[in-house]
């Protein structure tokens, strides 16, 4: 779905992103990981449209993205934190969405709106966002990010706030779209979290991408168990 070749993002006379090439394949969970500053961030708003590469390209579905805003349409984006207006409820707030969308949803397909039963977001939809917990806003964030079926999914620590029920609807959501055909990009620090939810992995270090393959295929060349042992264990061959 998306290739990227020779990518290279600086800022200031710091490189961030040195030549990276990455397949990310339709149909499958895709992690980006590695340690504060490897480039995950910046890697992930490229894609986005929301930063501009120095040199490279990145194409989607064959069609190289050229600065236009058009394929946004096909993404659903959670960030970590979610910037919402405070004095929106959350019901205005998904409802200024939808007019948003409605003269760019391509072909008015019913929203996704499972997430506010399954976080049972019902009674907190009329409260102003300002006065919500912590968690009860990734929530919100969460509900927005399926909220227009997107065919690209892109989600930044999306457990992050949350509690353990709630983490595990979230998953079980990711999961059940994945198995639809939806395309996932995740980033994480939690490496459980990863080994749960992706089918493949794309490990950056220094704003170079050090593996990119099926998560099972990094355990069996690194000979570990877990995915937090074969990540420690690839770290330490590249700092050799």
């Amino acid at each position: 779905m998306i290739e990227i070749a020779e990518l290279a993002k600086r800022y200031g006379r710091r490189p961030v992103l040195q030549g990276v090439d990455l397949r990310i394949t339709r149909g499958r969970i895709t992690a980006i990981v590695g340690p504060n500053g490897a480039g995950k961030t910046t890697l992930i708003k490229t894609i986005l449209g929301l930063s501009r590469a120095d040199a490279g390209r990145i194409m989607l579905d064959g069609v190289q993205l050229d600065g236009g805003v058009d394929y946004r349409a096909r993404i659903g984006y959670m960030p970590q934190i979610a910037r919402f207006p405070e004095n929106l409820t959350a019901a205005e707030l998904l409802a200024l969405l939808k007019d948003l969308r409605a003269s760019t949803d391509r072909d008015r397909r019913a929203l996704d709106e499972e997430l506010i039963d399954r976080f049972a977001l019902g009674p907190q939809l009329d409260k102003p966002l300002r006065t919500l917990s912590g968690g009860t806003r990734q929530k919100v964030n969460a509900v927005t990010a399926f909220l227009f079926r997107p065919e690209l999914l892109v989600l930044d620590e999306p457990t992050s706030g949350l509690d353990p029920v709630a983490s595990s609807v979230l998953k079980d959501k990711i999961h059940a779209e994945r198995r639809a055909g939806l395309t996932v990009v995740l980033t994480s620090h939690l490496m459980g979290e990863v080994d749960e939810l992706a089918d493949d992995l794309a490990f950056l270090l220094d704003g170079r991408v050090r593996f990119a393959g099926a998560l099972e295929a990094l355990k069996a060349t690194t000979r570990q168990a877990t995915l937090e042992r074969a990540i420690a264990k690839l770290m330490a061959r590249e700092a050799a």
